[in-house]
């Protein structure tokens, strides 16, 4: 199967974070980064225009200092049949997936699959991204 086209980069990376306060203090008032979603207490999305970067609340039980704190990275498409199309042509190919292409609240669409080595990678559409990239292109 051919490669439904290019993608628009990596510019997702989600964390998990043992203190969302000192967590969002540091990416938004030290980094400068904004907040674009706050779904709920335990989840924070925050956007410096190009990029995306999801903040994920771990109990303090379940967080290991020598773990990994990486969630997942991301590559952002440039529309929601993107999404389905890249689905169909990694699923075709073996890649292991997590979920099905689902759309979001927030108008985003999106699937989990994995790496060779288990890192979980999105493949999403994400409105505000494209409409910066629209907006900023020279």
């Amino acid at each position: 199967m051919k490669r439904p086209g290019n993608h628009m980069g990596m510019r997702h990376v989600a964390l998990n974070v043992r203190d969302m306060a000192s967590s969002e203090h540091f990416y938004v008032e030290l980094l400068g980064m904004g907040v674009e979603w706050r779904p709920d207490p335990d989840n924070l999305y925050l956007s410096s225009g190009p990029d995306n970067l999801a903040l994920h609340k771990t109990a303090a039980e379940q967080f290991d200092e020598a773990a990994q704190r990486l969630d997942h990275i991301g590559f952002f498409l440039a529309t929601p049949e993107a999404v389905d199309e890249w689905f169909e042509f990694l699923k075709a190919d073996g890649v292991r997936m997590r979920n099905e292409p689902r759309t979001h609240r927030d108008g985003a669409r999106s699937f989990y699959c994995y790496d060779p080595d288990g890192v979980v990678v999105q493949v999403i559409y994400h409105p505000p991204v494209v409409v910066y990239e629209t907006e900023n292109r020279s």
